[in-house]
């Protein structure tokens, strides 16, 4: 026991230096930051900070002007379609089941979206969300085993619902109209525009670049090293080049769409291209590494799973179904929440690309880091820097913590 004790200290001891760099360089900023984003903290306050409470937190959601709408209205909208369109899947599945309930649940949820009194919607809204968690409680174990089928299900008859009827105030109109009276909405919105867009075809064409590459192909090796050799790259220079490759008048990107008779393209001009220009220059940037990672993965597979899938006759396609996929998801769920976590601190690209200015216009580039930046070094209110970065931190926890729960369902293991 004092032997084991004895071996604790010592190793204690050998962690305090690590201890104390640590604290001093990230526990201790990231703990005063957060006080921080409770003062107000600027110019006129710049030695004595003055407590606020929440006055940061409630500045940087402040519309001007007002919303025609509230966040709390848009949010119970977006509830019942999304409760409208669970219970059309539970409702087919009623079919078969001949129970009562979906069909009670689609019948309130239909009376709310053909009317137009709003007492009866709101009634109508309530008895869904009522109905619903009935219903999810009763067929919780059908529920919990085709848990994705009826999430992708439900997304897809919201979007549909959302596509063909504007009378529906949700979340999605909120942040489109709340974009153009709120800065850190449009930094929010352009954030998750560029999260969506870049995530998935950085991961699509990592994992299609890795498949070659674990083919017998000749210069492999030279083929690696020159996807990877971007990410190794500073981030700065390889900005710069990609500038002059944008350059709407002699760039290079202009110069091959003219081969296929495309007119020019003022990429760092217009605003629709702000966020897909940023988009190209990370997805060139990082798809190296995650494809290095895919790699990896694929040539931790055992042989012996697809020779035995060989004897069986399976095509090359149901290989990569049945074999490489399932046994990818643990890499696949590792580049997800570091691609993620990356995507949603974007900034050097955009102050580089657009010569330290958040686009061209109308703030098309800001992001979250940027609009941080902003407050923090150019406007000096430090307080609303700090309380941006808590709900930025707050919104990548969300987002992982909703990864990690979907990874236990879906990533295989193979011990």
């Amino acid at each position: 026991m004092k032997g084991k004790v004895r071996e604790a200290i010592l190793a204690y001891l050998f962690l305090i230096p690590s201890f104390l760099i640590l604290g001093t360089f990230v526990f201790w900023p990231v703990a005063f930051s957060f006080v921080l984003s409770f003062f107000r903290w600027d110019f006129k306050n710049m030695r004595n900070p003055v407590f606020a409470g929440f006055e940061n937190y409630r500045e940087i959601f402040r519309f001007f002007p007002p919303m025609s709408h509230s966040f709390l209205e848009a949010l119970l909208w977006t509830v019942f379609l999304v409760a409208m369109s669970t219970c059309f899947v539970i409702a087919l599945y009623s079919i078969f089941r001949r129970n009562i309930l979906p069909w009670l649940l689609l019948f309130t949820t239909s009376i709310a979206y053909f009317l137009n009194f709003q007492l009866v919607r709101i009634i109508a809204v309530g008895i869904s969300i009522l109905l619903l968690v009935i219903t999810v409680s009763k067929f919780h174990q059908y529920i919990s085993k085709h848990l994705y089928g009826l999430v992708a299900a439900a997304i897809g008859s919201t979007t549909l619902m959302l596509a063909f009827d504007a009378r529906f105030y949700t979340i999605v109109n909120f942040l489109l109209e709340g974009r153009d009276r709120n800065l850190f909405i449009k930094a929010m919105f352009n954030t998750l525009y560029y999260v969506v867009l870049s995530v998935p075809i950085t991961i699509a064409l990592a994992l299609a670049i890795a498949l070659l590459l674990n083919t017998n192909i000749k210069l492999r090796a030279f083929f690696r090293t020159a996807y990877f050799v971007p990410f190794v790259t500073s981030i700065v220079a390889i900005s710069l080049v990609w500038r002059w490759i944008f350059d709407d008048a002699y760039g290079l990107l202009n110069y091959f769409l003219s081969f296929f008779n495309i007119q020019k393209i003022a990429w760092l001009k217009d605003e629709r291209w702000t966020i897909p220009t940023v988009a190209i220059v990370s997805i060139w940037r990082t798809v190296g590494y995650d494809a290095v990672i895919f790699l990896a993965g694929l040539q931790s597979i055992d042989r012996s799973y697809y020779e035995a899938a060989e004897v069986d006759g399976a095509s090359s396609w149901q290989k990569f179904l049945h074999i490489t996929w399932p046994l990818l998801s643990p890499t696949t769920f590792f580049l997800l929440i570091v691609s993620l976590i990356n995507a949603f601190k974007v900034f050097t690209e955009v102050y580089v690309l657009y010569s330290g200015l958040p686009g061209p216009y109308n703030n098309s580039g800001l992001t979250m880091v940027y609009y941080v930046f902003d407050r923090f070094y150019v406007q000096q209110r430090m307080g609303i820097a700090c309380a941006a970065a808590y709900v930025l931190f707050a919104i990548i926890l969300i987002f992982t913590l909703i990864q990690f729960r979907v990874g236990r369902n879906v990533v295989e293991y193979v011990s």
